[in-house]
């Protein structure tokens, strides 16, 4: 489309009292055309029609250059914007909240405070867009300081009294980590909206509080003594509290309830919202076929819709019924998966399919361009290291075009720990803390894990006091138990006793199972014989304690030993699950139990593992493998 198109579309629609098109004169067309270049997502005619403003000597009427300085940003170069104001004479408060917010759209954030502080010191009123836009900054990049200061010019201009100013405030703290001043903020407004509720809630699901006192009813109720009726965000927030920590009463089915009562979810934008968060608390809630019956009711499946429900299987362990989901979103929707879809499914396809899988993820992921997402391409660096492609989870850590955050680095050093690469792991460790990164509980947990898998001890001992003293880290108890159990495997069963006796917590059953696992390395019966007794006592319900304690006894001919712990397992009802194995050969899955001999193919399978018991029991310099006879 060009400029004279679009000038002679214009031209018609002004001047109906003439038969020929003429060219655009006024500013109020010049509008028109701004607002059509807008509506095409056309750069190109918006400096065409800043262009014709010029000439025609508008370069000071402030509804175009607000519109301008607008249109710049929502294309996004900022740095437009920011010409158009400096050639104005005359800079209302509307034509700097129009430059400011330009640049909040863009993430700009430190040009948007730098405008603010210009703003304040040439003396601009500020107004209630101003200070919301400014709240909003703050809450981006997490500066509380900044968000007090923005408090403090509310307080004293007097638009804290502004129910929006102070929603705005309000979710500041709350994403700020500051829910107390949130919460007295919320007590002290004159006036709340629906908006200020939902803040709240919000606030209350961000924050983990679990100790939310009121009833979910008596809340609601609470919103319509004041005239308010609750949207779907409101609903929304509640489901996020409600995923089975809020009491005995099933408070997501009394809000499932509501929804359906008061029909709530009206439209398909509202019903595809509600309808994700009901999925979602009945799949945390480990509810999926109640999720899933939501799902199939739905009129409108959108790829959030789909998500949500692929989600919930993968996270409930039914991988191969997310994979048909994930097939049927793209087969019979015509739903293309975006990225949260692709990490969702990216557990199920690596579970089921191996490294095939996650292959065929990752071209999917570079065909369209998503290559470039952080989350993403950190859980393919986990994925290809958990199904044993090291090389190719180094060549999206080194060469992928995202930005790395903690989690890629942790993942990275996590995936050589694995592959028992101590060495690499504490490289790349150290590599981080040299790029200014700092390390977090999860980075401390891998690079230990790693250098306890490697025999690292005098490394990852020091890692660990630098973790303490240096950065800070609480020692949790992971972090414990990664100590433990490097101490352990080392041989120094001894000192990693008097490491639990220090520690600052008490021993978790990942600290006894590490000291179990170093008991069994190097032979010591009687500190397994404690740690299993420690077992039994922090995990009552848990058959696997009570079996291993079992055969330990049952070893040393302790055979009274062993009949007091059978009885009681016994006594308890416990019952140990036989473990399972399973293999995907041409896309069929097969699985296996200890002693099965279900599969059909069974008497092969013993055969061949008896010939490889007598191949490995013989000496292993005469064997050769290539004169065994392998039993199809």
């Amino acid at each position: 489309m060009t400029l004279f198109s679009v000038w002679k579309a214009v031209s018609l629609r002004s001047s109906r009292n003439y038969c020929y098109a003429t060219p655009v004169s006024s500013a109020e067309n010049l509008l028109d055309l701004l607002r059509l270049s807008l509506t095409h997502k056309s750069l190109k005619l918006t400096q065409q029609c800043h262009a014709r403003i010029l000439s025609l000597g508008f370069t000071q009427n402030p509804f175009l250059a607000t519109k301008l300085i607008s249109a710049y940003a929502i294309f996004g170069v900022p740095a437009l914007s920011r010409l158009v104001f400096d050639s104005l004479h005359f800079k209302s408060v509307y034509l700097w909240n129009s430059l400011i917010n330009g640049f909040v759209k863009n993430r700009a954030y430190n040009e948007a405070f730098g405008w603010f502080y210009q703003m304040c010191c040439r003396g601009v009123l500020l107004d209630d867009y101003t200070l919301a836009t400014m709240s909003k900054v703050c809450h981006e990049i997490g500066d509380l300081n900044a968000g007090k200061l923005i408090h403090g010019k509310s307080l004293k201009t007097g638009f804290v009294l502004d129910v929006i100013v102070a929603n705005s405030l309000m979710s500041m703290y709350s994403k700020c980590g500051g829910f107390g001043e949130c919460l007295k903020l919320f007590d002290e407004m004159p006036e709340r909206n629906v908006g200020s509720w939902n803040v709240i809630l919000s606030g209350y699901a961000d924050s983990g509080d679990r100790n939310f006192d009121k009833e979910v009813s008596g809340f609601v109720k609470d919103m319509q003594i004041e005239g308010l009726k609750p949207d779907a965000f409101t609903v929304s927030s509640l489901l996020t509290l409600c995923n089975g920590h809020m009491g005995k009463r099933d408070h997501g089915r009394e809000l499932h309830g509501f929804i359906v009562r008061i029909e709530l979810a009206v439209g398909s934008g509202t019903e595809v919202h509600l309808g994700c968060c009901l999925i979602d608390m009945y799949s945390r809630s480990n509810r999926v076929d109640v999720g899933r019956r939501v799902f199939d009711r739905m009129e409108c499946r959108n790829v959030y819709a789909w998500t949500a429900m692929i989600n919930g299987h993968v996270q409930n362990g039914a991988l191969e019924e997310g994979l048909v989901l994930f097939h049927e979103m793209q087969v019979r929707d015509g739903v293309e998966p975006n990225k949260v879809s692709l990490v969702s499914v990216l557990p199920a396809c690596s579970a089921v399919a191996g490294l095939t899988g996650v292959k065929q993820i990752h071209g999917y992921a570079i065909r369209k361009q998503f290559n470039n997402d952080v989350s993403l391409c950190n859980a393919l660096i986990d994925m290809y290291s958990k199904c044993g492609s090291l090389d190719h989870a180094k060549q999206v850590f080194e060469f992928g075009s995202f930005r790395r955050d903690p989690i890629s680095w942790s993942s990275m050093i996590s995936g050589y720990g694995l592959h028992g690469k101590g060495e690499e792991a504490v490289f790349v460790y150290n590599k981080m803390l040299q790029l200014g990164n700092k390390p977090d509980m999860i980075t401390i947990v891998g690079v230990l894990s790693a250098c306890s898998r490697a025999g690292l001890v005098d490394e990852g001992l020091c890692i660990y006091k630098s973790a303490i003293n240096k950065y800070r880290i609480k020692p949790t108890v992971e972090i414990c138990a990664c100590v433990v159990d490097m101490l352990g495997r080392s041989g120094q069963l001894g000192q990693a006793l008097d490491y639990i006796k220090t520690m600052p917590m008490e021993p978790s059953p990942s600290v006894w199972g590490a000291v179990v696992s170093a008991s069994i390395i190097h032979g010591n019966s009687e500190m397994q014989d404690l740690a299993y007794r420690f077992l039994v006592q922090l995990e009552p319900e848990n058959p696997s304690n009570y079996v291993s304690l079992s055969n330990l006894h049952a070893s040393s001919r302790r055979w009274d030993v062993v009949s007091e712990v059978r009885t009681m397992m016994k006594d308890r009802c416990l019952t140990k699950t036989p473990g399972c194995s399973w293999i995907s050969i041409n896309n069929t899955t097969h699985f296996f139990y200890a002693a099965d001999k279900l599969h059909p193919c069974s008497k092969s399978i013993y055969e061949l593992l008896g010939g490889l018991i007598l191949l490995m029991k013989g000496p292993a310099v005469s064997h050769d493998f290539e004169n065994f006879t392998w039993v199809s």
